[in-house]
């Protein structure tokens, strides 16, 4: 599986292709018809928003986390949900990583218009730094990164400029320790056609 080097200090990579294809558009089916998929109210900014998307959080019987206000208890693992997070834990055993996954927050973008705004995976169930592995099916798109304040690298201007992720279908993006500590990302709106599913996988500590 060919991996591109995104950043080395925090580490952000890429691979693709993960699952190679009929499977990968097999399971983009899958999941788009079998899931309960919800768009919750969420409070930001002291005022209640519907999300711009479709979500699911799904994982172990105590993988609860707490975002904006709302308490999020998982669904039970969809089984092609759970042998997805076997490869991916696979594919980083591989590289020499190891992983715990006991969660996964699965985003639908049926367009290119619906989005998810800047933030941090950084939530307090998470640990300081988390390993977060994210899983792209359907459309491709661009998940852009930005620094935090004082965290861009010293010296080179270009370096320390926001950029572009594009993220293909059947590809992982795996986000290191460091990452959430030290840039924000976004998957702002596009004009991009088609449905687009992702799997943020991630350990919730108890």
């Amino acid at each position: 599986m060919p991996t591109e080097i995104l950043l080395t200090d925090p580490p952000l990579w890429l691979t693709t292709p993960l699952l190679g294809e009929p499977a990968a558009t097999a399971l983009l089916h899958t999941l788009d018809a079998e899931l309960d998929w919800q768009r919750p109210t969420l409070r930001l900014y002291g005022r209640e928003h519907v999300i711009p998307r479709a979500q699911v959080w799904m994982g172990d019987p105590e993988a609860h986390y707490r975002y904006s206000g709302r308490d999020f208890c998982p669904e039970p693992w969809h089984p092609a949900v759970a042998e997805l997070r076997d490869l991916v834990i696979a594919n980083l055993a591989d590289q020499g990583v190891q992983a715990g996954f006991n969660s996964v927050l699965l985003n639908r973008y049926a367009g290119g218009e619906e989005r998810m705004g800047w933030h941090s995976d950084d939530e307090p169930e998470l640990g300081p730094d988390p390993l977060i592995a994210a899983v792209t099916l359907g459309a491709e798109r661009p998940l852009r990164f930005r620094w935090k304040p004082g965290a861009a690298p010293a010296g080179d201007a270009g370096a320390a400029a926001p950029f572009n992720a594009w993220l293909p279908h059947d590809s992982l993006l795996v986000m290191g320790s460091g990452v959430q500590r030290q840039l924000q990302h976004a998957l702002l709106p596009r004009r991009i056609p088609g449905l687009r599913i992702s799997l943020t996988f991630r350990r919730i500590q108890s």
